[in-house]
């Protein structure tokens, strides 16, 4: 079993995210979708724990990766800004890059709206922002996602809450 901490569109800020951190230890391994605003290292001290992390639109002074895929406890995911897949108006483009890649979890940001759906098998999230939320209500928000052994998995939508 493991959990794996998922945020995105932090833009620079770091207590929300310290504050998170510290309240959703011990997990796995942080994934943070990206508009980091800050460096990957920064990120690893702040964590103390295994980083996943994308360049996003703003992120162009960071030296980040732009996609990442990995495996993790049986499945594959795929970690995308969203930007370059044009994730504002549609989630077609992510999930068909997605299926050539054989990933069954999509991981992105960018709209800073948090999204939990499945598209043709494949697990599609986005755990909203921190920092700038733009859904209704504008709820900072971050993901958690906890797997089994035998690869099921639990993922959830948290508000962050002051």
């Amino acid at each position: 079993m493991g959990k794996v901490l998922i945020v995105s569109d932090t833009h620079g800020s770091k207590d929300r995210l310290k504050d998170v951190i510290k309240r959703e230890k011990p997990f796995d391994l942080l994934v943070h979708c990206g508009d980091l605003g800050f460096s990957e290292s920064d990120l690893m001290v702040m964590a103390d724990t295994p980083v996943y992390a994308v360049a996003g639109n703003t992120d162009y002074c960071f030296d980040l990766s732009p996609m990442v895929l990995f495996d993790y406890s049986g499945h594959k995911i795929f970690v995308s800004h969203g930007h370059p897949y044009h994730v504002d108006y549609s989630l077609d483009n992510i999930t068909y890059r997605a299926e050539e890649l054989g990933a069954d979890i999509v991981m992105y940001g960018h709209t800073h709206v948090p999204c939990l759906k499945e598209i043709n098998g494949i697990t599609i999230l986005n755990p909203g922002s921190l920092e700038r939320p733009r859904q209704a209500g504008n709820e900072p928000t971050y993901m958690v996602m906890e797997t089994e052994i035998d690869k099921k998995c639990e993922i959830v939508l948290k508000k962050y809450t002051f």
